[in-house]
């Protein structure tokens, strides 16, 4: 029972069970790449064999500036079972916040892709990283001169660091979040486990993920899988929507996984194609990063046959926490009644506990409309920034995290965010969501996206204004998209103003970036119906 949970059993256990069940990458050039995890085991051992050999000690940063594919999987292993921390950084990042990120990280070697090393260039000057290995020379070198016999299991302590991720850094600088081996073994039990809040994969599934293996470690996929014996794809640098749909078939994928920009853009030529891919394999597609729209829900569901899943969690969750899968009754529940609580975030993974509480730290009942931040506890939870005291007031005293989302608790446990506390509208004394309104609006046939926020009002402190893109060829007016809401809303929950734009900024995982939405709209009064 003494059993130290660290990344090696895994490493072990690939190797003996799953040896022969496939890697696959789309490479560059569109052709596909395909080894067995025995290989890839063996090429993390050599990793770890090799970093050693350029002198890096226990515990010091190893850095990744890559895509998806089979060489990052190889880091994602070979690098926590050296005894080293994975740093994953963000390629959409600008120069100046991957040089402070280095810095803060005191990253020492990075592997970094030979088509990002421009990007590199750009930032390497400003940091003390020692060693760069290009994943198509110098990485290559270094795998194939290390011995992977030469590996022994540097027999951790599960509490040290196995990796580490940069929070988006939208409100002040990045922070870093690391993971302990003991909270990446659990994290990845915990979302395989065979339970209904679980996505209960196994080895005979196909699992492509689609969200970047630089944001929050891939969501747990490459342990997941590895654990389990999946099937793995790595989409490589192709994520437009036709290439990921014919990955899904060619590979017959039955889980994937990513932000609602995604799949909207996955829906959107579904329904401009019908019948050209057959999905009838998917089982289904876990959606997270930012609160998926019903309608996209339904849309897949009821033009498509395919499942939406909606998962939930953050940087400093490892990151899933929670996903809304139907429990009893609800899977027996009627179409319309399904699609309201898989538009919510659903309920905890197993181990993991969840409240809310208002401004006062008052906790708040579950009744499905009092509205406080979400606080989150459980054993794959940040207990701390890393290197960033000026933080310790996110946590507790009794160690809870504050989420800074603003939720509802359904009676029935199921989680419903409303907003970022950083971008709830607060109109005369009372809260409203702008994610509410984002999600009935993208429901409207003419809109594609809609991004809702607070503007300056004299009279009552902030009203909604709705920036919105209509879809190709289609045209609405304010009126009728106030008239199109006005059903489901009260009132003074209704946005003031309609501005339409050709297009949303977003932040470098694909959310809505607000703040740059306010600096082009919030100087303007609004005008008041």
């Amino acid at each position: 029972m003494d059993t130290q949970l660290t990344l090696p059993i895994l490493l072990r256990r690939a190797e003996a069970y799953f040896g022969s069940r496939e890697i696959v990458t789309r490479l560059p050039d569109k052709s596909f790449h395909r080894y067995g995890y025995a290989e890839s085991c063996r090429r993390s051992r050599a990793l770890a064999v090799g970093l050693a050999g350029l002198g890096l000690e226990r515990g010091d940063r190893v850095a990744t500036l890559c895509w998806n594919h089979y060489q990052h999987h190889e880091a994602y292993l070979g690098i926590p079972c050296g005894g080293f921390v994975l740093h994953t950084l963000n390629i959409r990042l600008h120069p100046n916040d991957l040089a402070y990120i280095a810095n803060h990280a005191e990253d020492r070697a990075v592997i970094v892709d030979r088509s990002l090393v421009p990007l590199l260039d750009l930032f390497i000057g400003q940091t003390k990283i020692e060693h760069v290995l290009v994943v198509e020379d110098s990485y290559e070198e270094l795998i194939s001169g290390s011995d992977p016999d030469a590996w022994l299991d540097p027999e951790l302590n599960e509490n040290e660091a196995a990796a580490m991720c940069y929070t988006s850094g939208t409100t002040g600088m990045p922070k870093g979040v690391l993971y302990s081996h003991r909270s990446t073994m659990l994290h990845a039990l915990g979302v395989a486990a065979g339970n209904p809040m679980s996505l209960g994969v196994s080895d005979i599934d196909s699992i492509l993920p689609v969200v970047p293996m630089f944001h929050a470690n891939a969501w747990g996929y490459p342990y997941l899988a590895t654990m389990i014996g999946a099937k793995l794809v790595y989409p490589g640098p192709h994520l437009d929507p036709e290439s990921l749909l014919d990955a899904f078939v060619s590979e017959e994928v039955t889980w994937t996984a990513g932000v609602p920009t995604i799949w909207l853009g996955i829906l959107g030529l579904l329904d401009a194609n019908p019948g050209r891919w057959d999905l009838s394999h998917m089982k289904g597609m876990l959606v997270g990063g930012s609160a998926a729209p019903r309608s996209l829900i339904a849309g897949f569901k009821q033009r498509h046959g395919l499942n939406v899943v909606h998962g939930w969690g953050m940087t400093e969750t490892s990151p899933v926490a929670s996903t809304s899968q139907l429990l009893g009754d609800l899977a027996e529940a009627d179409e319309e009644t399904q699609f309201d609580y898989i538009a919510m975030q659903g309920l905890p993974l197993s181990l993991v506990e969840l409240r809310h509480r208002d401004e006062e730290g008052t906790l708040l009942p579950w009744d499905g409309e009092s509205m406080g931040e979400l606080e989150i506890r459980g054993p794959w939870i940040a207990g701390s920034y890393y290197n960033t005291p000026e933080q310790a007031d996110r946590w507790t005293d009794d160690g809870w995290f504050k989420t800074g989302d603003v939720v509802s608790i359904h009676p029935r446990g199921f989680i419903q965010i409303k907003d970022r506390s950083k971008d709830v509208i607060k109109s005369g004394g009372e809260w409203i969501s702008s994610v509410e309104l984002e999600n009935a609006l993208m429901a409207h046939p003419a809109v594609a996206e809609a991004a809702v926020i607070a503007v300056p009002d004299a009279k009552w402190d902030e009203r909604p204004l709705a920036a919105v893109v209509l879809r190709e060829g289609a045209t609405a007016t304010p009126e009728e998209l106030r008239e199109f809401l006005a059903p489901d809303f009260a009132k003074w929950w209704l946005p003031d103003r309609y501005e339409f734009i050709a297009e949303i900024p977003k932040t470098t995982v694909g959310k809505f970036r607000k703040t740059a939405l306010r600096e082009l709209f919030a100087p303007s009064e609004a005008v008041r119906s």
